[in-house]
């Protein structure tokens, strides 16, 4: 009596146990976003936690300037970085839209001109063709006019991120105490030296990350400057910086320089495409390899699937956070699924 007792409440805790797991599951599921949006933040805190621990620590002399106001400190810095960026972009750019809206219908029949002479061309109508031009220019302007709705969502979920990241800076050592109190004394020594280890690691993939933007800002810079491409500077600084968004942030960066470059040669169009072409050969067979492997210690083949499990799973966010994902789940593997047993 007294074990089929037993097994019935058994039987009866697993059933709850499941009907709660599944709930946990489908509660999760509805909240995957803001689910993403915490994991992230978070992410970016233990990444960023150590440049604010340096920055804190900085001193001239005796005095040490940014003690307690590190974190504002380097929100500071990163607003003066994209004031500088809309100082050197918003004029020109706002200055050659100006010009070019007036002088478009007097640029339209001399392109047109010049599409004429391009072979096969001549089958064309080009008042047809002229005629769809302006409807696809209108029809761009409405689409960006009602995505403006969209981009305030995101400039918000960023903003958001911002805030939840400083707090996890602020308030992580807590919360990652209260999250170690769920593991028994014995376990949580364990985790604890083994998160540790890949905080040190994650904290090394921000140093490469920053490293590879670093060398494609300057570099495109140069090359922008020597095609004498406008706007060379904002250029520059848009293609290092969107380098943090994997492939995604290269793509936009490509054909960006190139729409910029057709304002005034295809022969400009061409040098960008050679120094992108060349560059991001090199930046994928020996930068980034090299790098990344001596930042993060994974292979070359473990990043490229990190980045696409990454894209995948949450798109723009998930690309950006693979990496340290990766270095993350590697370690806690090497830890304790690795058999180190001596054979």
């Amino acid at each position: 009596m007294t074990e089929a007792s037993g097994s019935t409440r058994n039987l009866r805790g697993d059933i709850v146990f499941t009907c709660a797991l599944g709930v946990a599951v489908y509660l999760a599921w509805q909240i995957r976003d803001l689910l993403v949006l915490l994991y992230v933040s978070a992410l970016f805190a233990v990444v960023l936690t150590p440049i604010v621990q340096f920055v804190s620590r900085l001193h001239i002399g005796s005095w040490h300037p940014f003690r307690g106001i590190a974190i504002f400190a380097l929100l500071l810095i990163v607003a003066a970085g994209l004031t500088g960026f809309g100082f050197l972009a918003v004029p020109p750019v706002a200055r050659d839209l100006t010009s070019f809206g007036g002088e478009m219908p007097a640029r339209l029949p001399r392109l047109l001109q010049r599409l004429s002479n391009i072979p096969f061309a001549n089958r064309i109508n080009m008042e047809d063709f002229s005629a769809r031009i302006q409807g696809f220019a209108s029809t761009a302007a409405t689409q960006v006019l009602l995505s403006l709705k969209d981009w305030a969502g995101k400039f918000v979920n960023i903003l958001t991120g911002v805030v939840l990241t400083i707090y996890f800076i602020l308030d992580g050592g807590l919360a990652y105490n209260w999250f170690l109190s769920f593991f028994p004394p014995a376990r949580r020594e364990r985790l604890d030296k083994t998160l540790r280890r890949a905080e040190v690691r994650m904290g090394k993939w921000l140093l490469g990350q920053g490293s590879l933007m670093l060398i494609l800002g300057l570099s495109s810079t140069t090359v922008f400057l020597w095609l004498d491409v406008r706007y060379p500077y904002a250029l520059g600084f848009l293609t290092g910086l969107l380098n943090i968004v994997p492939v995604l942030g290269a793509t936009i960066c490509v054909v960006l320089a190139m729409l910029v470059a057709a304002l005034d040669s295809w022969g400009r169009v061409l040098g960008v495409a050679i120094f992108f072409a060349v560059y991001l050969w090199v930046e994928n067979t020996f930068l980034t390899p090299r790098i990344m492997r001596n930042s993060v210690d994974l292979p070359a083949l473990g990043i490229l699937i990190s980045l696409l499990l990454g894209a995948a799973l949450a798109g723009i966010p998930g690309a950006m956070v693979s990496i340290p994902t990766a270095v993350l789940v590697s370690v806690l593997i090497d830890e304790y699924l690795v058999d180190k047993t001596p054979a």
